[in-house]
């Protein structure tokens, strides 16, 4: 990066990830460019660990934004010269925003969560949540999923893991921000979990998964599904089996598409200075992936 360009001069931006073929950042940030008349552009690119640092060095000053996903989330700390507080609290950086000679990292999953969680408590007639939550995974979205939990006002959440060893970082973002968190293995027996699987608070009970859906349905029991928000953070399959199920025993939902749409709405924000309505978004997402859904199997 090497010079300034007009400030009204078509800018480039990007999703970075391995794999990032599935992603529908490239269709959300393009249709909010077209609504907002901008004449900029979003491509695709397959990045690893490994090869993020040279992606970075070989942009040039048209570069004005990135969004990444997984495994970039935390591997990109090191790469930024500054890091926004939310970021810097939960260690992972999905919006990295380009200057000349300077790199400043951003989170907007932890404002779309909260956006998407706030939404769907609104049509359950709850202001606030209990105090427990369950989080199911420990990367770096669930990190993310605590930060918007604490804002919510839950104080206590059942981390729910694959490999207690990998959760550590989650736990460290989890005392940071003041929760109680206990680390559980996916399989631990629900008497353990912070309150009965028979006495679910009703419209209450916050659940986040960011694992598949198919993991998330065979270790979450139905009593747990039941009166809450449940959300499901990924959108591959569609319609999600966890929702569905989550759905049939009275709990508003969260969709993939619901938080994807909410954090690249401020991810526009951040990189364009404008304001898309996430209607707009939304629509394209939804018929996007029901595209998808009635696509023949690959192979």
């Amino acid at each position: 990066m090497t010079s300034e360009i007009p400030p009204d001069a078509a800018r480039r931006c990007a999703v970075l990830g391995s794999p990032v073929d599935h992603s529908l950042s490239p269709l959300l940030h393009r249709t909010a460019y077209a609504r907002l008349g901008l004449n900029w552009t979003y491509t695709a690119h397959e990045v690893t660990e490994q090869t993020l640092p040279a992606f970075l060095v070989g942009l040039d000053p048209s570069w004005r934004g990135l969004s990444l996903t997984m495994p970039l989330k935390r591997a990109v700390l090191p790469l930024l010269d500054d890091v926004e507080p939310v970021a810097r609290s939960v260690e992972a950086v999905n919006t990295v925003l380009l200057s000349p000679g300077r790199r400043f990292g951003a989170n907007t999953d932890v404002s779309g969560l909260l956006t998407a969680l706030r939404t769907a408590m609104s049509s359950l007639g709850e202001s606030q949540p209990a105090g427990h939550a369950i989080v199911v995974g420990a990367g770096a979205t669930a990190a993310s999923a605590l930060a918007a939990l604490s804002r919510l006002g839950v104080d206590s959440v059942d981390l729910r893991v694959r490999d207690l060893a990998r959760a550590h970082p989650t736990l460290l973002v989890g005392d940071r921000l003041g929760l109680e968190v206990r680390v559980l293995p996916l399989d631990a027996p629900w008497q353990s979990a912070p309150w009965a699987v028979s006495s679910v608070p009703s419209g209450g009970a916050v659940v986040v998964s960011t694992v598949p859906s198919a993991v998330a349905v065979e270790v979450l029991p139905e009593n747990v599904l039941s009166g809450a928000v449940v959300a499901d953070v990924r959108y591959d399959p569609w319609p999600s089996p966890l929702l569905a199920v989550a759905q049939r025993r009275g709990s508003a939902t969260v969709t993939g598409i619901d938080l994807l749409v909410h954090q690249a709405v401020a991810q526009v924000r951040l990189m364009t200075g404008q304001e898309v309505a996430a209607d707009a978004l939304l629509e394209a997402a939804e018929a996007a992936v029901r595209r998808r859904a009635a696509e023949p199997p690959r192979g």
